[in-house]
């Protein structure tokens, strides 16, 4: 009878993240994908950063979210929480992966000490703000830092070789279509690219 309880709790345990995981797989593509905090910018950029955003979290509240689904509360600074990973090559490991831009904590503070606006804090509250503005702004200098990717990505997109563009940032970004970890969303990026770029182009 021990055994039986304990199975069907196992059981019940594994479903329960098979089903975490599969609702973040799976979640609906909103077609009303949210704007960016941070004003200004190019708009192919800003069209860019939505594109990523909705691929890696497509989700109403895109800044508080984290891998999984849940949300957090404080972005004084990156969350930092280890999320289990249920499935996919990394299963039974865990990831920091939070935010618009499923940042890792390391590779956010690696990023934001380079390109956030603000400086940390670091005797008081070590780390940088994660603040849905910064969030946007470390990766839109990121994105436009030339040596940092060793390509011009605006004009990139210009030039309309925007699967170049996804190419390149696919080992960052892994639903972008070349990586490993692909979603429903990977196969529509081209056409949401191209209606955050017409609703960037129209803003003022």
């Amino acid at each position: 009878m021990l055994l039986l309880l304990l199975g069907l709790g196992l059981a019940s345990l594994l479903w329960w993240n098979y089903r975490h995981r599969l609702n973040w797989l799976l979640l609906p593509y909103y077609g009303d994908i949210p704007p960016l905090a941070m004003q200004g910018g190019d708009p192919y950029l800003r069209a860019l950063m939505r594109t990523i955003s909705a691929s890696e979290a497509n989700d109403p509240n895109p800044y508080t979210i984290l891998y999984g689904g849940s949300h957090v509360a404080d972005l004084s600074r990156h969350p930092n929480h280890c999320v289990p990973i249920v499935s996919g090559p990394n299963i039974g490991k865990c990831t920091t992966a939070a935010g618009r831009y499923q940042f890792l904590t390391s590779t956010w503070e690696e990023k934001a000490n380079l390109y956030h606006p603000q400086p940390g804090e670091l005797w008081l509250a070590p780390g940088y703000s994660f603040a849905p503005q910064y969030q946007d702004q470390v990766v839109y200098a990121w994105l436009s830092d030339r040596q940092s990717w060793g390509v011009d990505i605006p004009e990139l997109l210009r030039q309309g070789e925007l699967d170049r563009v996804l190419h390149l940032l696919s080992g960052t970004w892994t639903s972008l279509g070349y990586g490993i970890e692909s979603n429903l969303i990977t196969p529509s990026l081209k056409q949401i690219y191209q209606k955050m770029l017409t609703e960037e182009k129209q803003q003022p």
